[in-house]
């Protein structure tokens, strides 16, 4: 009982003391008024009384009219003081409340680190830009912008540089936007431009160039060179929409599609774009419940030799849709990669390889496909050697293919990844030869085993003078730094006479062989007295 007499004491006393430090003001002036009061009361009744008191019968000892005045007037004065003062104090809690009104609806209405309009912003400008539908060929448009190489800023150089980044990148869609556009960050590394009455789509083009052309240079951060780019989706009023609604998704479509790029580029929104989204979205809900029913197969195509003898089978993924029927590689990993089952899927192909590989005759190589975006986790070079040993496959006859451009852009992940692999006796060999990646103390750095020309050039090559000669030189550098030099996409006996005049006689393609399933390739080995194992 006692603790809660002094518990609502104490509260009484706080909230007290709140009241009169909010009051605090009234408060001393209503003293300073009281006090004057009473100090010029006692001057009339000692001036008139006191001073006085013996000379005055008692009629007289009261306060004259002049008295009265003069008090009323120093009360009316100080009234009128007090109402002047909390007019003053009033008047400046109105401009004090309405900045910070202001300040809260800039807030609202601003990204705090940039200084650019933030999402809310955008959208009650752009809804305010579609009440007025522009007459052609003008148009009103919608710019969405992701940055390409931010994460990597923030994951290496940490936020407080990637802030900056950010606030450099605004400055300078600022320039490259006209006066009357707008131009805002959504979020994140994600920026949009609005942009009313333009000259069509070639007005579009012309700000989204310049925005590119904006990002091209380094960003220079503490001495530190940070290179970003953009993605940009592009949609226009009224051709693609008139609601803000259907702008900002059909802006998002288009963006997705520039992403796919995986440089700065620029992409307006198209109808067909609807259409693979859709498609794109129904691959992402089929691909998990195809990997618990095992939709995902191989194929087996063949590797020969000028003697026409069969030295290895490339192992190719390819997914059995109940609907679409065969789906390429191309089309799927990249969703895997996005649902975040890449590697389960790729450890589950490898495992089949594996177990197909180890019917084959000891002498017959297994080459199996590295995604790129398995590149970057070093735990999976683990898991391959935990797969072959599994399976009884010595390392020596895996054969890992990666793409040349994926090992040339990050060769520090590459090094990290294969070198374990490397040491249990794995083939490194690059993937796609000599499609504009090349880069040969880098190469020379990773230590490969093998290259495979890009199947590009092995068609182009006995029509085309230069492809040729690229050929003959992409040959030329396979066996300067002493690389088994193997050739993709061989279609018929003259591409292979070509090959083999350079010193290429690895190859395949439908020359060699289509694709194959397990048991078929098992079957071209029947007749054949080799060990297996």
């Amino acid at each position: 009982m006692a603790s809660r007499s002094a518990e609502i004491i104490r509260t009484f006393l706080a909230a007290t003391r709140a009241h009169i430090v909010r009051n605090r003001v009234k408060i001393l002036d209503a003293g300073f008024l009281l006090v004057l009061l009473s100090v010029a009361s006692l001057l009339a009744f000692e001036i008139d009384i006191f001073q006085s008191a013996d000379l005055v019968s008692p009629q007289e000892k009261t306060i004259e009219l002049d008295e009265v005045f003069v008090l009323s007037t120093l009360v009316m004065c100080g009234m009128l003081f007090y109402t002047w003062r909390r007019a003053r104090q009033h008047k400046r809690e109105n401009i004090e409340r309405l900045a910070a009104e202001a300040e809260v609806m800039n807030l609202a209405l601003q990204d705090p680190l940039t200084g650019l309009p933030n999402r809310r912003q955008f959208d009650g400008a752009l809804r305010a830009a579609l009440r007025t539908v522009p007459t052609a060929p003008e148009a009103h448009a919608i710019f969405m912008l992701d940055l390409n190489g931010f994460k990597k800023v923030n994951d290496i150089h940490g936020h407080p540089i990637g802030d900056q980044v950010l606030i450099h990148v605004g400055a300078r869609l600022l320039r490259a936007a006209r006066a009357s556009d707008l131009v805002a960050r959504l979020g994140g590394d994600e920026f949009a431009i609005l942009a009313s009455n333009i000259a069509g789509a070639e007005g579009a083009t012309s700000i989204a160039l310049r925005v590119i052309e904006s990002l091209s240079a380094p960003i220079v951060v503490d001495g530190i060179r940070h290179q970003v780019g953009a993605a940009i989706g592009v949609a226009i009023s009224p051709q693609d929409g008139i609601t803000a609604e259907e702008l900002m998704r059909k802006s998002d479509v288009a963006l997705y599609r520039a992403k796919a790029e995986r440089k700065s580029a620029v992409r307006f929104y198209e109808e067909r774009m609807d259409i693979s989204l859709h498609e794109r979205d129904e691959l992402e809900r089929a691909l998990l419940s195809g990997l618990e029913r095992g939709e995902f197969v191989l194929k087996f195509q063949p590797s020969r030799a000028a003697d026409d003898r069969i030295v290895g089978f490339e192992a190719l993924p390819r997914w059995r849709h109940p609907r679409h029927g065969e789906i390429e590689p191309e089309r799927f990993l990249p969703v895997a990669e996005e649902l975040g089952v890449l590697a389960e899927l790729s450890e589950g192909l490898l495992r089949d390889a594996c177990k197909a590989a180890s019917t084959w005759p000891r002498d017959v190589r297994l080459s199996f496909n590295l995604p790129r975006a398995l590149l970057g986790d070093a735990s999976f070079g683990l898991r391959i050697l935990a797969t072959l040993a599994e399976s009884g496959v010595t390392p020596h006859r895996l054969d890992l293919e990666i793409d040349e451009g994926a090992l040339i852009r990050d060769t520090e992940a590459a090094q990290a990844l294969l070198g374990p692999l490397r040491s249990a006796g794995v083939s490194i060999v690059a993937d796609n030869f000599g499609t504009g990646y090349s880069d040969l103390q880098n190469l020379n750095r990773l230590k490969l085993d093998g290259i495979k020309i890009d199947r590009s050039f092995i068609a182009a090559m006995t029509h085309d003078r230069q492809a040729a000669v690229i050929v003959k030189a992409l040959i030329g550098i396979g066996q300067g730094l002493d690389l088994v030099v193997a050739a993709d996409g061989v279609e018929n006996a003259a591409q292979r006479a070509v090959l083999a005049a350079q010193g290429c006689f690895n190859g395949q393609g439908e020359l060699h062989g289509d694709g194959l399933d397990a048991d078929a390739a098992m079957a071209l080995f029947s007749g054949e007295a080799q060990l297996v194992g």
